[in-house]
């Protein structure tokens, strides 16, 4: 079947069930764990879970089976098999998925909300159409559209997780709890990424580890007056200055611990080379500096090696801090922030915790009660892409978007990624997404891109393809 009818199946798929489907997804504020620890009280992840699986049944997949599966205390996922035919049936294609949502953030634009659908343009807007309730979609619709080219492919599984916002706590466990049933894949497809632009296929080569957690000070057991006190107690603003001192150069950024940073691999700085003359200023472009706000540097190879390969540190949120507008002359008892320090692929973050929470605890400045509690998950670093797998996606993305495909690491983390390259190291992997330019995934004014959505869902039922005949 020709290139063009493949895309217009797919296409058809989006626009009379998907797109509205992703509408109603949307409307649900199925926040993680993390963000909403009465999930289960408030029932919306079991509402969003219900409405994909339903819309996932439906399809006209012959042999699909389809459960959701909810172990006592964990998050629900939706598990589905395909059974494969041919000479590669009795391997196995993953596709991966997650359903939980970040919380709302401020800053929305007039009309846009996060659990306010709306469509302008080719763009869908609302919180977890892009990251990540379109995935489970496209993975059938991918599915579905290879079945009209071949009935030829390897048994296929896809899992949808609720918990990858919060760090994948669940996926391990299920896993390990399905592990015969899952197999060994030898393909994996995550749509949980981002790409360069909207032109042409992006592939993830690497995902950047986390070590996140809360840095509290604590100098009082109550506020007091500040003229009264001040000279006299430490600040714990000041305290907490200091304290990140240690870690993060204030002039340049960099993190000062040696063991954080790692060397990059030349092929990753290669391929860095290539996405920078692709994408030019879009690098810098892409993000809303306000007023005369400069990137950290000039070079746009070396700012997508800084966002993918070296540590970074972000302060992600504060408490103790009241509204400047509320704010009284007081010396306030603590302060408290919550800081996210992103970690080179290779770098093992696990490690890397337990070393940040001693140099962050060690020797307190006056003495100040001091603690910092979080977890790590370590990055990923792809393995080297086999020659048909290569020649997949260059193809696929001719076909369907008309341009060369391109490749680069990315600064976030998917903690399943991690997990499945050291479980099952043979595997190859097709990390892929729409979060492209200003998409804004987890900030406000997140949107889908839908023509991407759709190209990307095309490709992926060729790259399957591509497995099979291999």
């Amino acid at each position: 079947m020709s290139a063009h009818v493949n895309l217009g199946f797919v296409e058809s798929v989006w626009d009379q069930s998907i797109v509205s489907t992703l509408v109603e997804y949307i409307r649900i504020p199925n926040k993680s764990p993390a963000f909403d620890a009465e999930w289960r009280e408030h029932g919306h992840m079991h509402r969003a879970v219900a409405l994909i699986a339903e819309w996932c049944r439906r399809q006209p997949i012959e042999g699909l089976a389809l459960e959701v599966i909810e172990h006592p205390g964990r998050t629900p996922i939706i598990w589905a098999e395909i059974p494969g035919a041919g000479p590669r049936a009795g391997e196995t294609v993953l596709l991966y998925g997650h359903l939980d949502k970040q919380p709302e953030m401020t800053g929305w634009a007039e009309g846009l909300g996060p659990w306010t659908p709306v469509l302008r343009g080719d763009r869908l807007y609302g919180r977890g159409g892009a990251d990540d309730g379109y995935a489970a979609f496209a993975s059938l619709t991918a599915v579905a559209a290879l079945r009209q080219q071949t009935k030829n492919h390897a048994r296929i599984v896809m899992l949808i997780e609720a918990t990858e916002e919060s760090g994948s706590p669940d996926l391990p466990y299920y896993v390990g709890a399905l592990a015969a049933r899952l197999g060994t894949p030898s393909l994996v497809v995550c749509l949980d990424s981002g790409c360069g632009n909207y032109e042409q296929l992006w592939c993830t080569t690497s995902l950047r580890g986390l070590v996140a957690g809360t840095l509290n000070v604590r100098v009082l057991t109550e506020g007091v007056h500040s003229g009264d006190a001040g000279g006299i107690v430490p600040s714990s603003f000041r305290i907490l200055r200091q304290l990140l001192a240690r870690i993060e150069s204030a002039e340049t950024g960099e993190i000062l611990l040696p063991s954080f940073h790692a060397e990059i691999p030349a092929a990753r700085r290669a391929q860095a080379q290539v996405a920078a003359r692709a994408l030019g200023k879009t690098v810098v472009g892409k993000f809303p500096f306000a007023g005369r706000t400069q990137a950290m540097s000039a070079d746009e190879v070396e700012l997508l090696l800084a966002r993918s390969w070296k540590p970074a540190l972000a302060v992600t949120g504060a408490a103790g801090l009241p509204e400047a507008s509320k704010a009284g002359n007081v010396l306030r008892p603590f302060t408290s922030l919550q800081l996210a320090l992103r970690v080179p692929p290779t770098v093992d973050a696990k490690a890397r915790y337990h070393e940040l929470k001693y140099a962050l605890e060690s020797s307190p400045p006056y003495g100040a009660s001091v603690s910092f509690e979080g977890d790590a998950a370590s990055g990923w670093d792809a393995p080297a892409t086999a020659p048909w797998l290569e020649a997949a996606l260059e193809a696929a993305s001719r076909r369907h978007f008309g341009k060369e495909a391109l490749a680069m690491g990315e600064g976030g983390s998917i903690p399943f990624m991690g997990m499945l390259g050291e479980k099952f190291p043979d595997a190859q992997f097709m990390i892929t997404g729409v979060l492209g330019p200003e998409s804004n995934a987890h900030g406000p004014n997140e949107f889908l891109h839908l023509p991407t959505a759709k190209r990307l869902t095309a490709c992926v039922a060729d790259v399957i393809a591509a497995h099979a005949a291999r």
